[in-house]
């Protein structure tokens, strides 16, 4: 099997904390295409795509090549590797921190207490430019993995590592002692990929796809009975797209009102829905979006 030079190429992340949720996202958006482990690349059936699964540290320089048009990648690589890349789209999963952690009986409790000490990490070009912003100057070890175990080795006094949530550290007897940078994965393009019209508006269908799934995970779909002469103010509550849709129920004077809420306000809305006298709310989850 050979790649199709007219279709278009995403790299996603072969094995590693993005790699499942990867492939799920591209399944979630109507995306037909095989996965085996140890296949390198797989095409979709029912759209111009290949997908090629890869290390994540190579990604942003596949995209960067002109490799593939497209990636995956959390913004950690992506600044780390310096790729010069345009950054289309936050894909809402992967979240973690870029942090420094320090052993847990060690008297260092800010970055400034680190002046002179070394610090290990696999994030070498994004710990030294924070350090220079922060005017502390430390000498970086460039570690490749297994970052944990270096301060017990007395390899560092200090290490840099992504934290999710935190048990690798704890188990580690190390705790957290400052944010270097707040990370997500990222939909990445090519630059000149993005001024080739075809490649573009394939591109731009597959945005389309992402956005509207990106959209459902962070809404939720309300329903919910209340009294006609409350409709008004509920009106004014619910921040939806646009005017909510409204339906006469069998008991008068009462009517059915369906809505999309944004979690970031979801339990604010419910809250204030309950004291005008809505009851009976109903919320599911949305599949997909498409404003």
């Amino acid at each position: 099997m050979k790649l199709n030079d007219e279709n278009l190429k995403i790299a996603i992340q072969r094995q590693g904390r993005l790699a499942e949720p990867s492939r799920q996202i591209l399944k979630s958006i109507g995306l037909d295409f095989e996965y085996h482990q140890g296949r390198l690349f797989s095409p979709c059936q029912n759209f111009p795509l290949d997908i090629l699964f890869l290390r994540d540290d190579d990604i942003p320089e596949y995209v960067q090549d002109g490799v593939t048009d497209l990636g995956i990648v959390g913004l950690n690589i992506v600044q780390e590797k310096a790729a010069e890349v345009v950054r289309l789209d936050c894909l809402g999963f992967g979240s973690c921190t870029l942090s420094i952690a320090v052993p847990q009986k060690s008297s260092f409790r800010t970055v400034y207490d680190l002046e002179g000490r070394r610090i290990a990490t696999s994030h070498p070009r994004v710990l030294q430019r924070f350090l220079e912003e922060k005017k502390v100057s430390a000498r970086v070890i460039e570690i490749s993995g297994s970052v944990e175990i270096t301060p017990s080795l007395d390899i560092s006094d200090a290490i840099c590592d992504l934290v999710s949530t935190g048990s690798t550290l704890r188990i580690n007897d190390l705790e957290p002692i400052e944010v270097v940078l707040k990370s997500e994965a990222l939909l990445i393009a090519n630059p000149r990929s993005l001024k080739d019209s075809r490649r573009r508006q394939l591109m731009e269908r597959l945005r389309v796809r992402f956005q509207g799934n990106i959209r459902a995970r962070r809404t939720k779909y309300v329903m919910m009975n209340a009294p006609r002469e409350a409709l008004e103010e509920i009106k004014e509550i619910l921040p939806g797209m646009k005017s909510p849709t409204v339906v006469p129920l069998a008991e008068e004077g009462m009517v059915a009102i369906h809505s999309a809420v944004p979690e970031e306000v979801f339990w604010d809305v419910i809250e204030r829905l309950t004291k005008t006298g809505a009851s009976d709310i109903l919320v599911v989850p949305i599949e997909k979006m498409v404003m």
